[in-house]
């Protein structure tokens, strides 16, 4: 009936009828959702540049709000996001939150993982253990810690080494936005990696100056992710958010014939 209706509308009104159903079959939502889990120095409004993206292609997609005081504290600061999510869950983590993400994937809801320029730890591991097998990236020189035990990148950190492939204003933004990580963080360990039993994906950033590109790249081979270069900084997120969509829309599109 519905199309019936219409095929006689388009008759009446033309070309801009039929464009509107296909926009509005664009829209129609799927029952996967995408869970974005922001990193250190940062918050979930870093991801505003690839959500449109996603929804555009229908998927549901929830962001989480990390407190970055401890692992514990984000797993379950994600866990409570994944609970509320729709159908199966493509679990997104970009940095720190790699590490979130291997534990928090353990979830049921969890189908697939995507890491983008992220910490992907076995049992047993560390950020700390991670960053010292590879040369020390150049973002560890620009660091500013409180008394509290939590650490930023200073303004000239993030304008440098932590987003120097976004317009200047938008870094300065991020600089001032950032969500400070507690430095305990990098000493924590998960209980179980969630990407030994869970299809993965991985976006290395070639050019990255907070994490070593060939640690990222080892990682993605160790978990024998499907594999996506860059030549980005950190945050490709928000200097390629198309290309990182179409990653994760991958792994969505994976979940419809499973």
């Amino acid at each position: 009936m519905f199309k019936k209706y219409s095929i006689a509308l388009a008759i009446l009104f033309g070309p801009t009828m039929m464009y509107a159903e296909s926009s509005y079959a664009a829209e129609k939502k799927t029952d996967v959702t995408v869970v974005l889990v922001h990193g250190a120095w940062a918050d979930a409004s870093s991801w505003n540049k690839v959500i449109p993206l996603l929804q555009r292609k229908g998927l549901n997609v929830m962001t989480v709000q990390n407190p970055l005081t401890s692992l514990s504290d984000d797993v379950a600061a994600t866990k409570r996001i994944i609970d509320d999510a729709k159908g199966k869950v493509v679990l997104v983590g970009h940095s720190w939150a790699g590490t979130v993400i291997t534990e928090a994937g353990n979830d049921p809801k969890v189908s697939a993982l995507v890491y983008v320029a992220a910490f992907a730890p076995d049992v047993g591991e560390t950020g700390d253990s991670l960053i010292k097998s590879y040369p020390t990236p150049p973002a560890l020189s620009t660091v500013s810690a409180d008394k509290a035990g939590f650490v930023v990148q200073t303004e000239e950190g993030v304008l440098k080494n932590f987003a120097p492939d976004i317009p200047v204003a938008e870094a300065k933004t991020l600089a001032v936005t950032q969500g400070p990580l507690a430095a305990k963080t990098f000493g924590e360990k998960v209980s179980q990696a969630a990407w030994k039993t869970k299809p993965s994906w991985y976006i290395v950033s070639a050019n990255d100056r907070v994490i070593s590109p060939e640690l990222e790249a080892a990682a993605a081979k160790r978990m024998n992710a499907k594999t996506t270069v860059l030549q980005s900084s950190h945050v490709s997120l928000l200097s390629h958010p198309k290309q990182v969509a179409a990653v994760i829309e991958q792994a969505a599109a994976s979940l419809a014939t499973n």
